[in-house]
């Protein structure tokens, strides 16, 4: 089992920044990998990026298009956090912003987008961009 517990969302204007966290406690250490996604109310999960780990390094990181150049994903080995900065806010990122924990250690990358790779979900932080 592995706990997540994200945090850092709010209100923020339009251009404005902010930075989630995701704290993940339990057998953090068996999954390879871990995303960040978005839902907003009707829409369908959304994904944005994703951290890839071989046990002693990070080996990747993929972002959506709709999020890359603005959006940067990191991890902190020692804290087993992983975090979101987020810049240049815009109002349709609006959403429910999660972190999942990928299924096994060893990663498909071609499916790093796909939710239904992920086991372990955070409750969400709500992140609202205003115009």
């Amino acid at each position: 089992q592995v706990q997540l517990v994200e945090s850092g969302g709010g209100l923020v204007q339009a251009g404005g920044s902010l930075r989630l966290s995701c704290a993940a406690s339990g057998r953090a250490s068996s999954t390879g990998a871990m995303g960040w996604f978005r839902q907003a109310p009707g829409k369908e999960r959304e994904f944005l990026a994703a951290i890839t780990w071989n046990g002693w390094t990070d080996t990747s990181t993929l972002y959506d298009e709709s999020v890359k150049g603005r959006f940067t994903m990191s991890r902190d080995n020692d804290k087993n956090t992983v975090v979101l900065q987020m810049t240049s806010l815009k109002p349709e990122d609006t959403a429910v912003y999660l972190c999942a924990a990928y299924r096994w250690f060893i990663v498909n990358m071609d499916l790093l987008w796909d939710h239904a790779q992920y086991e372990y979900w955070g409750q969400g932080t709500q992140v609202t961009v205003s115009s």
